[in-house]
């Protein structure tokens, strides 16, 4: 929800923060019924159907399980689910927009289940989408994976942010870097950052240690790595007009590596 250099002014003021197992529990609570949204949205994501319309079956599935959609009023946002569709990047605002064939679209659903939050993103396409749209979205999600793979006791926030943006370039596309991963539990946005790209900033040198709650999510572009703000304060997209896809999870570091939170068989280890 936030650009890197504002997310950084806030980490400034705070440490990272080490979850107890009572806080995890609540997270992998909020963490399924994320997955179980971003499933539904997938499902409705049919050529026809208004953004603001998959907007309403967003909040109203997070809210039948008795948790509350985590963006609505954060910030001043004024939706309850980010939609960005084709060339936006993320935070895309709901509204009149009716999907169409071929378009890719992308759902970031944040959930707080007993004052704890999971956060995750999907893209998909609606209907039949080109060859090279199917490529950029199998990639992210590769990326995605690779990232996680990394996620483990010991290793730093650089190792994430090396495999991240190593998978993505050695296939032609590229990494945003006005945008970043972050720490999540507690509030939406905790430190430390999670760049997907390794920069000589102070995040990458963070260690990770068992406890350690984040939200790691690759944005790729099929063009160049730029982007820019719409009026609306909100809506980023390329600025060279290329598609963008979205994928994230929420994982807690463990012993053994890292569990993801936000799917629906939470609990499962993802070892690297």
């Amino acid at each position: 929800m936030e650009g890197s250099g504002a997310k950084r002014a806030r980490a400034k003021k705070r440490a990272v923060s080490i979850k107890s197992e009572k806080d995890v529990a609540k997270m992998r609570r909020a963490g399924r019924i994320v997955a179980f949204t971003l499933e539904w949205l997938g499902k409705a994501a049919l050529p026809g159907v208004k953004t603001i319309e998959l907007d309403r079956m967003g909040a109203e599935a997070i809210r039948s399980f008795g948790a509350e959609p985590t963006f609505y009023k954060l910030y001043g946002y004024p939706a309850h689910i980010c939609i960005s569709v084709n060339e936006e990047v993320v935070h895309g605002i709901p509204g009149e927009r009716a999907l169409k064939e071929g378009d890719i679209v992308s759902f970031d659903v944040g959930a707080t289940a007993e004052g704890m939050i999971a956060d995750a993103a999907t893209t998909v396409g609606v209907g039949e989408i080109s060859a090279e749209a199917r490529r950029l979205l199998r990639v992210t999600q590769e990326a995605l994976a690779a990232g996680l793979a990394q996620a483990r006791s010991g290793n730093r926030v650089s190792d994430i942010s090396a495999a991240v943006q190593r998978h993505v370039e050695a296939h032609g596309f590229s990494v945003v870097r006005q945008l970043v991963g972050h720490g999540v539990g507690y509030e939406a946005h905790e430190p430390p950052q999670v760049p997907n790209f390794v920069d000589d900033g102070p995040e990458g040198t963070v260690v990770l240690r068992p406890g350690m709650t984040l939200a790691v999510e690759p944005m790729v572009n099929q063009g160049g790595y730029e982007v820019v703000q719409d009026a609306d304060g909100w809506t980023y997209r390329t600025e060279d007009g290329s598609l963008s896809a979205h994928f994230e999870h929420t994982m807690v570091i463990t012993e053994e590596g890292c569990e993801v939170l936000t799917c629906r068989g939470a609990g499962e280890q993802s070892r690297g």
